[in-house]
């Protein structure tokens, strides 16, 4: 387990607390949202996975929808890094040309610098992010040709981000975004290297709720 996939779990727990609260903040919220520096997001998300994960082979991964969490720290109200992931699993149907060979896991997790446009009090303030993300895969019940058991390295690689926030109040807003994370991983038989590698390249789509602190 990497630092990143270890920092979900209490990031995770700091985003349901904060949505929890949300009712009695709406109440009460009065505050300036240039002056907040933090932010957490909820979403529900979808992720989809490259169309050809590993070349020549005739193998897809379907896509899933899991729960997704981020948090958020603004150097400037314009500048901002960003620990965003997977609070739960995406589980991928394999398929190959006679329907399903298996099934796999993914969580991806992500460290990224934002740019957001605009004032912290606009209405709309979308954003662009550039940062690497690792994805563990767990979870492997796939069975090669000759039976033996498939799995997946870690991926690793870029993450690129394009957002919008919309401001409900000055502590809350509404989050829709796209990501996109090109990476490779290898592929083990048995156990062994086998010198093949599935690109994974998956784009998700997020809608959420945030808040600032």
């Amino acid at each position: 387990m990497t630092f990143l996939s270890a920092s979900l779990r209490p990031l995770g727990l700091a985003v349901v607390s904060a949505l929890a609260l949300a009712p009695a903040a709406f109440a009460q919220d009065n505050g300036d949202a240039a002056s907040k520096r933090f932010a957490v997001v909820g979403s529900a998300t979808i992720l989809q996975p490259d169309s050809d994960p590993i070349p020549g082979s005739r193998i897809d991964i379907d896509g899933d929808v899991a729960p997704t969490v981020s948090a958020s720290w603004y150097a400037t109200p314009n500048i901002a890094v960003e620990l965003w992931g997977a609070a739960d699993k995406f589980n991928h149907r394999v398929r190959g040309d006679a329907g399903k060979i298996g099934t796999i896991d993914s969580q991806p997790i992500a460290l990224s610098g934002q740019y957001h446009f605009g004032a912290p009090s606009n209405t709309f303030r979308p954003f662009l992010g550039l940062g690497y993300y690792e994805s563990n895969y767990s979870g492997e019940k796939i069975a090669g040709s000759d039976g033996l058991h498939v799995g997946v390295d870690t991926a690793k690689g870029g993450i690129a981000t394009a957002g919008l926030d919309i401001n409900i109040s000055p502590t809350w807003f509404a989050r829709t975004d796209v990501r996109y994370m090109k990476g490779k991983s290898d592929i083990n038989v048995a156990g062994e290297k086998s010198g093949e590698e599935m690109t994974y390249d998956p784009w998700t789509v997020g809608i959420g709720l945030g808040a600032r602190f």
